[in-house]
C-alpha cells in the first residue's frame, strides 16, 4: 500500500519531531535527507508516512522553488493524500527567508485541493492558536506571551515576528484570503465543522484553523481525513498536522540500550534554553569557539584535533559556537553553519562515535546534510519536541548512528545529560 501521509520539514530538527509524532502514533514512517531514490526507498521498507528533510527555512524564495519543486512531484508521484509542509510552530518566516507562502504556491501544484489547511498551533509544545493569533510559552515557567511580545521570537536574529495575527503575517508574506475557523467551532459537530470548511474554500486560498487543545486537533483531523479521501491536501503548520492526521497512539515500550562510547555535541544555537541547557551538561567537555576562530583555518584544524583527542580518551565533548550572551554573529561569519558542518564532519573522520547531539536548527540540516546520510528513523523521544533518530548512511562507521538534533527553544534542561542514557 502506498503511504497516505507525505511531510517536508524546512529544517531538520522540525522534520525529526514529526518523524518521532508519526512514530508514536504507530504508522510506520522514515524521514529521508532528500528526495529518495528506488534503493534507498526500498531499503526504508512498507512505510505509511514519508519525510523529507530540507533548509527551505533559510532560503531565499528561488531557492525555495529549486528546493521544493521535486519534492512536490515526488509526493504527488507515490500518491500521498495529505502533503504536510511542516514549519516552525512559531511559523517565523519572512519575505525574503524561509517564506512559507512560497512554500505554498509551490506545493499546492502538486496535490488535488485547491484550498489549503492550516493549523496555527502546536499545544503540546505550548504554542496556542485563538482566533488566529498565535500565543508561545517561554521559560521553565511555561509563562504565555503573544508572538510579537514573546521575550525569544520577537526578537528572532532572522525572522523576528512582529505580528502575531497569523492571517496578517501570511497576508504580509504573500498569501492574501485567507479564512478562519476558530475555536469555539471546534467544539461543536463534526459536520458543522465540515460544513464552515466547504463554505470557506469558496473564494479562499487557505484555511487556518485555531488550536488551543488537543479535542480541537481531534475535530481538525476529521475534516482533514475526510477532505483528504475526496482530493489530496495541502497542509502547512508544526508537527500538530501529525497529530491531527492520525487518530491512534501507542506505546513506545522499552527503553532501547543506551550506546557505548564518548557523545559528541555540538551547540550552534542562539536561544536562552539552549543556553540553559548547555549550563547543565556537567559531564561534558566544553571546547568554545568563537565565530572568529571558527573561520580561521588554524584555529579550526586545532579544534578538531583537541575535540578528536577527548573523544579517543573517552571524554564526552561539547563544542559550542554560540556565545554566552546570545548576540547573533555578524554578517561576516554568515557561512558558520557550513563551517561547523565541515567540523565536525573532520572531528568524526579522526574519532568517529555512535552518539551524535546537535542544537540549533540550521545548524543541524547543515551538519546532518554533511555527514553522508541518507535517512533517519525514529528510536525514542529525549525531551519534549526533541527525538533521537537512528542515522543512515552508506558509510559503515556512521550508519546507525544514534542523532539527537534539537531547535532552539526544545528540550528540558537537563537534556544533553539525559541523551548520554541512550
Amino acid at each position: 500500500m502506498a503511504p497516505s501521509y507525505g511531510w517536508y520539514g524546512d529544517d531538520f530538527t522540525g522534520a525529526t519531531d514529526t518523524l518521532a509524532t508519526l512514530a508514536r502514533r504507530g504508522q510506520r514512517a522514515f524521514l529521508f535527507l532528500g528526495v529518495p531514490d528506488s534503493r534507498h526507498l526500498a531499503e526504508a521498507g512498507d512505510l505509511d508516512a514519508v519525510g523529507i528533510a530540507g533548509a527551505a527555512r533559510t532560503m531565499g524564495p528561488a531557492g525555495m522553488r529549486a528546493e521544493l519543486e521535486p519534492v512536490g512531484a515526488f509526493f504527488r508521484t507515490i500518491g500521498v493524500r495529505i502533503l504536510h509542509y511542516k514549519c516552525c510552530s512559531t511559523f517565523d518566516s519572512a519575505p525574503e527567508r524561509g517564506n512559507i507562502a512560497t512554500a505554498i504556491a509551490v506545493l499546492r501544484n502538486h496535490v488535488e485541493h485547491p484550498t489549503v489547511a492550516v493549523i496555527g498551533g502546536q499545544p503540546s509544545l505550548g504554542r496556542y492558536c485563538a482566533f488566529s493569533t498565535l500565543f508561545a510559552a517561554f521559560g521553565e515557567g511555561g509563562e504565555i506571551f503573544r508572538l510579537d511580545r514573546h521575550p525569544t521570537m520577537s526578537r528572532h536574529p532572522a525572522t523576528p515576528m512582529t505580528e502575531a495575527d497569523l492571517r496578517r503575517h501570511l497576508a504580509f508574506l504573500g498569501l492574501p484570503d485567507v479564512a478562519a475557523i476558530h475555536s469555539p467551532l471546534l467544539i461543536q459537530s463534526a459536520d458543522r465543522v465540515h460544513a464552515q470548511w466547504e463554505r470557506a474554500s469558496d473564494g479562499s486560498s487557505a484555511i487556518l484553523f485555531d488550536a488551543l487543545e488537543d479535542s480541537h486537533l481531534e475535530a481538525i483531523g476529521r475534516v482533514l481525513r475526510t477532505v483528504s479521501r475526496q482530493r489530496s491536501l495541502l497542509v502547512v503548520g508544526a508537527s500538530s498536522v501529525a497529530q491531527a492526521a492520525f487518530e491512534e497512539t501507542y506505546a513506545t515500550g522499552a527503553q532501547p540500550a543506551a550506546e557505548a562510547g564518548p557523545v559528541l555535541a555540538f551547540v550552534g544555537s542562539l536561544s536562552p534554553t539552549t543556553r540553559r541547557q548547555v549550563a547543565a551538561a556537567r559531564s561534558y567537555h566544553q571546547i568554545p569557539v568563537s565565530p572568529e576562530e571558527l573561520i580561521s583555518d588554524g584555529a579550526y584544524e586545532r579544534v578538531a584535533d583537541m575535540a578528536a583527542r577527548m573523544l579517543a580518551e573517552g571524554r564526552n565533548v561539547m563544542v559550542s559556537t554560540a556565545p554566552e550572551n546570545g548576540e547573533a554573529p555578524s554578517a561576516a561569519v554568515a557561512d558558520l553553519a557550513d563551517r561547523s558542518a565541515v567540523l565536525v564532519d573532520r572531528i568524526l573522520d579522526r574519532h568517529p562515535v555512535r552518539r551524535l547531539a546537535v542544537a540549533g536548527g540550521d545548524t543541524s540540516s547543515r551538519i546532518v546534510g554533511a555527514l553522508g546520510f541518507w535517512g533517519l528513523g525514529y528510536e525514542s523521544q529525549v525531551g519534549n519536541g526533541v527525538a533521537v533518530s537512528t542515522a543512515r548512511s552508506d558509510v559503515a562507521s556512521r550508519d546507525r548512528m544514534r542523532v539527537l538534533l534539537k531547535g532552539g527553544q526544545m528540550g528540558q534542561e537537563d537534556l544533553f545529560e539525559r541523551f548520554l542514557t541512550r
